[in-house]
């Protein structure tokens, strides 16, 4: 059995962090491991890092940005290897799902995924990370019909990543603990109060686009202020955006819809090199480079979403529509003769 190191690259939402607890309770006492939490903007980084060093890798819940690196991952797989990229994103699916070394489905989320996959290999002891899983998949798909989904999400906000990780890779139980659901209830309703401020904040100018401003709202308020605008006003707009500046002083652009324009916008912004992204048609992200200011990233979110409107309003009168009455008048004639 192969003892060498495995990195496991995984994303930093519930999703991911359950995903790459999956991947510690799979291999943890098998293999080394060395686990990265990570965003678009630093996957490719990371994927390039474990090919350099020779190391084995499983990226879970993201996928890279650059075509060069999908070509380095395309050399890297041989006929026979399992595969070493598990996720679940639109983005993903379109482009790459015919791959042999990655796992697309849509369906589920990414730590549900992996781990279907690997029950599929019978690997035994996985039975209770199971609950950890459906929690993780009510989340990220929207499903909410467990409340605690929406508290576990608190608790990456609160303690951070990472510290979630080593709390589920201590003990994967999806019952959060009684002090731990104290504070998560505690967090939630002050969330409440921040989401009453930004939506009287929302920039009214564009109705077709909600743009919170950087400041308002925290890391992992955004998919149920998400929900909040897009399902309970009367007239939502077509796009939330929610943009806040990283550490590393880029921004991230968390988009929600409900008529896949977060997908679309995504893919007509993403280029791979400046402005990075990926996700779902109704849930996604950007990462813009830290140059551009929040008023910049309005107007080219606004930009696009004029373009993708534009692109699909019906055309005029094209030569078929002549054919067509030519055609209607001429059995028209028949018919009268």
């Amino acid at each position: 059995m192969n003892s060498s190191l495995l990195h496991v690259i995984s994303h930093t939402d519930l999703d991911g962090i359950a995903a790459a607890a999956v991947a510690w309770h799979r291999w943890s006492g098998i293999r080394p491991l060395k686990v990265s939490l990570a965003g678009y903007g630093a996957v490719d980084s990371l994927i390039l890092e474990s090919l350099d060093a020779g190391h084995d890798f499983l990226v879970i819940d993201l996928f890279c940005q650059d075509e060069r690196t999908v070509e380095n991952l395309d050399r890297r797989y041989s006929e026979g290897d399992a595969p070493f990229v598990f996720d679940h994103h639109e983005t993903t699916a379109s482009r790459y799902g015919n791959r042999p070394w990655a796992v697309v489905d849509t369906s589920f989320c990414a730590a549900k995924v992996y781990y279907r996959w690997l029950r599929e290999q019978n690997i035994p002891g996985l039975e209770r990370l199971s609950p950890l899983v459906e929690v993780a998949n009510d989340r990220d798909l929207w499903i909410n019909e467990n409340p605690q989904s929406r508290l576990w999400q608190a608790m990456i906000t609160l303690c951070g990543p990472y510290s979630l990780l080593a709390r589920l890779a201590e003990n994967p139980d999806a019952g959060l603990f009684p002090h731990e659901l104290e504070v998560a209830e505690e967090f939630v309703e002050k969330q409440e109060k921040r989401f009453a401020l930004a939506v009287e904040k929302i920039t009214k100018s564009d109705r077709d686009l909600a743009f919170v401003e950087p400041g308002i709202l925290e890391f992992g308020d955004v998919s149920d202020f998400g929900g909040l605008v897009l399902d309970r006003m009367d007239d939502p707009p077509l796009l939330v955006a929610v943009a806040a500046r990283r550490y590393s002083g880029d921004w991230a652009v968390s988009l929600r819809s409900r008529s896949e324009m977060a997908g679309k916008v995504v893919g007509m912004l993403r280029d791979g090199k400046k402005i990075r992204g990926g996700g779902h048609d109704d849930s996604a992200a950007l990462y813009f480079p830290s140059s551009y200011s929040p008023e910049q990233i309005r107007t080219t979110i606004q930009a696009a979403m004029r373009a993708i409107k534009d692109s699909e309003r019906p055309a005029g009168v094209t030569l078929g529509d002549l054919f067509a009455k030519a055609r209607q008048a001429g059995n028209s004639r028949e018919s009268k003769a």
